[in-house]
């Protein structure tokens, strides 16, 4: 079975295929249906371009989606969510080392009720930001990309969202197995 893209985005098999060996809807070790849910995004805001992150339907894998200028970043989840079912929009709380607010809160607190007025039936969470730009450098010279690729910051930004969504999701289910 080829999954089918729509802009990019793969597109869960139908009920009917046997991918696999199993059939959407159902698990080989149990007879509990697997279950597709919504989509959660995450955001690394800045003040000119936000990278952007997005789950898969199951939640278990993050990956880099976008990265937009944060004028158009109100627009592009707008039209995003028109088309994706999404439950949770994460967006990377920025902190000092010390814990304290960064100078970019006093942006991003506002986004965030927006947000909260615009989706009111999706959750929006603020998550600690702290270190996922350097992560996103160090991942980025362990995947070997050259020197004038680790210089494109709409790249770094990305990968910044997409850390901060997998690290989000992984505490997520920490708290579910307590």
């Amino acid at each position: 079975y080829e999954s089918p893209r729509e802009n990019g985005v793969w597109q869960p098999p139908p009920e009917s295929c046997s991918a696999f060996g199993r059939t959407a809807g159902s698990d080989s070790s149990s007879s509990t249906p697997l279950m597709l849910v919504a989509r959660t995004n995450a955001l690394d805001y800045g003040t000119r371009r936000t990278g952007i992150a997005v789950s898969d339907p199951l939640q278990l894998i993050a990956g880099g989606l976008a990265t937009v200028e944060t004028r158009e970043l109100e627009r592009y989840l707008t039209q995003y969510i028109a088309r994706e079912d999404v439950s949770v929009i994460v967006v990377g709380k920025p902190l000092k080392m010390n814990g304290a607010p960064s100078e970019t809160m006093r942006f991003v607190l506002p986004l965030v009720a927006r947000l909260h007025r615009t989706y009111p039936s999706i959750e929006v969470v603020l998550y600690d930001e702290r270190f996922t730009s350097a992560i996103a450098h160090r991942a980025m010279l362990d995947g070997g990309l050259r020197k004038m690729a680790r210089r494109n910051r709409a790249l770094v930004d990305k990968i910044s969202a997409t850390i901060i969504l997998e690290d989000f999701m992984s505490s997520r289910r920490a708290e579910q197995h307590r």
